[in-house]
């Protein structure tokens, strides 16, 4: 996995043993021409930074709750826009919060745990977090410092693995809740692939994180009915392209099948397919996936588009009801900021980190490249091999 990433230790335009001592004014941060500017991507990171608490907690927005998946979107942002202090501290709230099997709580509000339960999707998404750390800065020293973090929170992540190969959203004392999604799955796809490379950078173990990967990639391929449709979000049209388990025609086909019911002309594109309602995150995300897919120029019609939910101190609304003109919810959120400056690095190819979504995507093509057989469907009544589990 180490190979798809060309931002690692081995290499990067700025050198490793450099980036991480550069002092913040320069560190090289993405810029869109005629979209968005330097100055204005370091806006965003210290806006995102203004609402950071000081255990490091990244919360939706000032006075709102903190899950552990915007949590660590919201340290990605700062650690593309220049902000490294911040979003270590940021992946240090998670260090400390982590409980004894390797999770976290759905839910904070301040400062207190107001949903005890897990999401699986949540507790792996640190590897993405992690690895985008150490491919912007080449911070080795503290990726190893959070290696234990990481390795118990993956571990954690397969017990919810079932027989197919899909994963059930979540857990709490009561048990497992036997459903699987398909935007959580994916993303846990990717989560797994960014814990390879962290592991094989430090030289460590990763027992099954690769084979598990590939199990689930083949469910969502091939096996939708395993997963719960949710065909009304378009996350869940655009995340199997965004995290690397569709590729090439199957993540043509499906960006084209659904375009014109998500996409809305010069606004980005609708959070649900029936309500009139576009959304910050959700289009950055698509932006995203549009790179993975080799669609550059829709990628930057979309990103340009989503612009008039910016304000001037560099923070993003979370939507718009363009039906009446109305930001709803009326939240400046961390997380869509953060998305935001994600996708601008993607689309400008300035950091180490800008490859994250993109080089996944590549693995999953060299991968199934090198397997016989067509990815995307099974043979009628043919059974794919069971998982033993690991609960």
């Amino acid at each position: 996995m180490q190979s798809q990433f060309n931002g690692s230790s081995s290499g990067g335009a700025q050198g490793t043993a450099l980036r991480g001592d550069l002092p913040e004014s320069a560190r090289a941060v993405p810029s869109v021409p005629g979209v968005l500017t330097e100055d204005q991507v370091r806006a965003t990171g210290a806006w995102i930074a203004s609402v950071q608490k000081p255990s490091g907690e990244i919360p939706w927005f000032t006075g709102g709750h903190t899950d552990p998946w915007d949590h660590v979107e919201s340290a990605m942002g700062l650690t593309v826009s220049g902000q490294w202090e911040a979003a270590r501290r940021a992946f240090g709230f998670l260090r400390d919060t982590q409980r004894a099997d390797g999770s976290w709580p759905i839910k904070w509000q301040d400062g207190e745990v107001v949903d005890s339960d897990t999401d699986a999707n949540f507790c792996a998404y640190i590897a993405v977090g992690l690895w985008h750390h150490h491919l912007v800065t080449g911070d080795r020293e503290f990726l190893e410092s959070m290696w234990p973090t990481v390795r118990s929170a993956l571990e954690v992540v397969l017990t919810h693995q079932g027989p197919q190969g899909q994963m059930w959203w979540g857990s709490s004392p009561r048990g497992f809740c036997d459903e699987a999604l398909i935007t959580g799955s994916s993303s846990i796809h990717h989560a797994l692939r960014c814990g390879v490379a962290i592991a094989e950078e430090l030289g460590e173990t990763a027992p099954g994180w690769d084979v598990a990967a590939d199990r689930l990639a083949h469910a969502l391929r091939a096996h939708p009915e395993l997963f719960t449709p949710k065909t009304e979000f378009s996350m869940d049209w655009f995340y199997p392209v965004l995290t690397g388990v569709m590729v090439g025609e199957q993540a043509r086909k499906r960006i084209d099948d659904r375009w014109d019911d998500f996409v809305v002309d010069g606004l980005g594109i609708r959070c649900v397919d029936h309500r009139p309602w576009v959304t910050g995150a959700e289009t950055c995300e698509f932006v995203l996936a549009l790179e993975t897919a080799d669609r550059h120029e829709q990628a930057l019609e979309q990103f340009t588009n989503m612009q008039h939910l910016r304000e001037a101190d560099g923070s993003y609304w979370t939507g718009l009801v363009y039906a009446d003109g109305k930001r709803w919810p009326v939240e400046l959120s961390t997380w869509t900021g953060a998305v935001v400056l994600l996708a601008a690095d993607a689309l400008s190819r300035t950091t180490p980190g800008n490859e994250i979504f993109r080089h996944v995507s590549a693995h999953t093509a060299q991968r199934l490249r090198s397997q016989p057989g067509d990815p995307t469907s099974c043979a009628p009544g043919e059974a794919c091999p069971t998982m033993t589990s690991v609960r």
